[in-house]
């Protein structure tokens, strides 16, 4: 497996209300979508820096994942996604190297992507991401 590129880079926030403005300044640029990906209690927003995306996500349930990690951690840098042919793929040459799953299998993830994660603890404590299209 060899990643592509890297797709976006995500960011946790607490207001996408909030953040998109500043984010658009700070970039110069307009936020293209947003998406609630319900499943996984996230609202998404994304801007396009040359070949890679910025994501940000708000929770919409405490218990979620950016709920809780915001709680944990407070807003910022919450993962890093490699643009992959396949993720399902890439998950399970991770596996076979050593590395931890979050995801044993890819799933659905924001604008129609297949993703899958990497455990923070075999990843020298970075949050990884797999996405791919078919």
């Amino acid at each position: 497996m060899k990643a592509n590129y890297i797709d976006h880079i995500g960011i946790a926030v607490k207001s996408l209300e909030h953040s998109i403005p500043l984010y658009e300044k700070l970039l110069d640029t307009e936020c293209y979508a947003i998406e609630e990906v319900k499943d996984q209690f996230v609202k998404t927003a994304f801007f396009q820096i040359g070949q890679t995306k910025i994501e940000l996500l708000q929770s919409t349930a405490p218990e979620g994942p950016i709920g809780t990690f915001i709680e944990e951690k407070g807003e910022g840098l919450h993962h890093i996604a490699f643009k992959v042919d396949e993720t399902s793929d890439a998950l399970e040459n991770a596996k076979m190297n050593g590395f931890r799953l979050i995801d044993r299998s890819s799933r659905k993830g924001a604008e129609g992507m297949d993703i899958g994660f990497l455990s923070p603890k075999s990843t020298t404590g970075v949050l990884v991401e797999f996405c791919s299209k078919k």
